[in-house]
């Protein structure tokens, strides 16, 4: 496999227990790119993300991540999920939240060590939090919840960074403040991003994986409106934003 390429699926085909869900002859993700991962409800894409983090075994064919199987690499990938499972009011601070992106990194058998904390703040620094360590995480708004789930994520210290629909409830507003924080981390990390958003199809993206049952990749200039209609089965609206970004 080449150590070039983040990740690398060729000849990839899964199913449960019935029709593919998923196949792909070829999808090539080079380090330091950002990938948007687009297309219809039901029609693959989180299947595939978990194929990516090692949670599915493929039926045939084979994935590489980092260089090695996802298995091997799942130390070197931080994952945000599409819904958080955690009681919205449970009692713990967003400091605790980021720190659980350390369970097994951590070398102390007693708790955190300094290093855990160093690496949460310098996660909080990364999604413009440090203000906000000591809040109730039930207090958050909407944005501020999914900026912190990206830190616990950061916190592990990643190379690899998969997002399965960040923006899902989250308004306008709240959208762009992500889009900013997300071209800041492309600087660094390979950022694999799912999404039904197409707003997401963007400047900073590289190339866009369209996933309905099989997948192909695209550049972001290839990606029109006939294309998505293609994709979706039907007419959608298609714009393709230039997000402001600041100084």
């Amino acid at each position: 496999m080449n150590p070039v390429n983040a990740i690398e699926i060729r000849d990839l085909r899964f199913s449960y227990d019935g029709p593919p869900v998923v196949c792909a002859n070829e999808l090539i993700i080079r380090r330091g790119e950002f990938a948007t991962v687009v297309g219809p409800n039901g029609g693959g894409k989180t299947t595939l993300l978990r194929l990516i983090l090692g949670l599915l075994e493929p039926e045939a064919g084979s994935i590489s991540v980092l260089g090695r199987p996802p298995r091997e690499s799942s130390s070197r990938i931080g994952y945000v999920p599409q819904h958080s499972q955690a009681d919205q009011s449970f009692p713990v601070n967003v400091l605790d939240v980021v720190l659980m992106g350390r369970l097994g990194k951590t070398r102390s058998m007693w708790g955190y060590a300094p290093a855990d904390a160093d690496a949460a703040m310098s996660a909080l620094r990364d999604v413009e939090l440090t203000g906000h360590s000591r809040r109730a995480f039930s207090e958050l708004s909407g944005g501020e919840r999914q900026r912190t789930l990206i830190a616990r994520a950061l916190a592990s210290e990643p190379e690899l960074l998969l997002l399965d629909e960040p923006t899902a409830s989250l308004d306008v507003a709240m959208e762009n403040e992500l889009y900013r924080i997300l071209l800041k981390l492309k600087e660094r990390l390979t950022i694999v991003l799912v999404s039904h958003d197409l707003a997401f199809v963007s400047d900073f993206t590289d190339v866009v994986a369209c996933v309905n049952r099989t997948v192909a990749l695209h550049t972001t200039s290839e990606v029109t409106p006939e294309l998505i209609n293609q994709l979706y089965g039907r007419d959608v609206r298609f714009v393709k934003h230039t997000h402001m970004t600041g100084d």
